[in-house]
């Protein structure tokens, strides 16, 4: 039977995994772990009523399968990685691998780290290997960014598409293989100017913190980066803004920290985290799944209804 094949039962591999189960697809999870299903298990419970939420569980949808051995994946549609970032053991999975997906329409790799031809080199894959990488959760978060080898096939980026759509997600597609992708070189930019205004003693960790939840969230999530500034520049759009302003944001970019995350840092880092008044983490995952689907329900329904 054709079903979907998880590599890892990790965090991410999990919330895969409850992001296809949800979807009605048949969804077994390989790892050998002893603890992979009660952790499989644990997060398809934690999943359930924020995919109801988000419109996304299908009233016959299926726990999620563990297994460990991979003959039980043999057949699989899709194959979507989620081992530790671990280049020489995902290449030997993937080499493994082969021989029991050699019907699979695609295998993608959740990888933040490794480009993609890198990982599929040797493994007998690259003509359907890609990147298909989640923000965290995976049974949350809306968007994948496809990072194809450039030997992948366009009916397996076809392929690979089509199912993250069926799961109701965004599918970003970068031209070129970047490090980092797409999603994570941005956050990571500004969370580096974030760790130099809170190490360098220019802002509180909590207020840095607000200004991104209280100013730049709620902005960003009805206009992107380049158009706030667009917006800014009246009727001449960009090229006013850029105009007027663009010498003076020439000086910001030049002032810009660029702190290294060197033991000190680090140190001073979660000591300044630990400080913060700011809910525990587990209050705050809570939170988190409870009122982001809230959230973006009701930014698809104004997108829908705009167009």
């Amino acid at each position: 039977m054709s079903h979907v094949a998880i590599l890892g039962g990790g965090l991410i591999g999990a919330g895969w995994a409850a992001a296809f189960a949800g979807a009605g697809h048949e969804t077994r999870v390989l790892d050998p772990a002893p603890e992979a299903a009660a952790r499989v298990a644990e997060l398809w419970e934690t999943a359930q009523p924020v995919l109801d939420r988000l419109g996304q569980l299908r009233p016959d949808a299926a726990p999620p399968r563990v297994v460990t051995d991979m003959a039980e994946i043999a057949g699989a549609r899709f194959v979507q990685e989620a081992l530790p970032e671990d280049l020489s053991l995902k290449q030997r999975v993937f080499r493994d691998l082969a021989p029991h997906v050699e019907t699979a329409e695609a295998v993608a790799s959740s990888s933040s780290s490794f480009p993609p031809d890198r990982m599929a080199e040797g493994t007998g894959l690259a003509p359907r290997f890609l990147i298909g990488h989640p923000c965290n959760p995976p049974y949350l978060m809306p968007v994948v960014e496809i990072s194809a080898a450039s030997e992948c096939a366009p009916e397996a980026i076809a392929a690979a598409r089509t199912l993250y759509e069926g799961l109701g997600k965004t599918v970003l597609t970068l031209n070129r293989p970047v490090a980092g992708h797409l999603v994570n070189r941005l956050q990571v930019a500004l969370w580096r100017e974030a760790v130099h205004l809170v190490t360098s003693g220019a802002a509180s960790l909590e207020d840095t913190e607000r200004a991104v939840t209280e100013a730049l969230g709620p902005r960003w999530s009805m206009v992107g980066p380049h158009s706030v500034f667009a917006l800014s520049g009246g009727a001449r759009g960009m090229e006013g803004f850029l105009e007027a302003l663009g010498p003076a944001f020439q000086d910001l970019f030049d002032d810009l920290g660029t702190p290294r995350l060197d033991n000190a840092t680090k140190h001073a880092l979660a000591e300044a985290y630990a400080r913060a008044d700011l809910p525990p983490l587990p209050d705050q995952a809570r939170d988190r799944d409870a009122r982001l689907p809230v959230l973006l329900a009701q930014l698809a329904a104004d997108r829908n209804g705009s167009k």
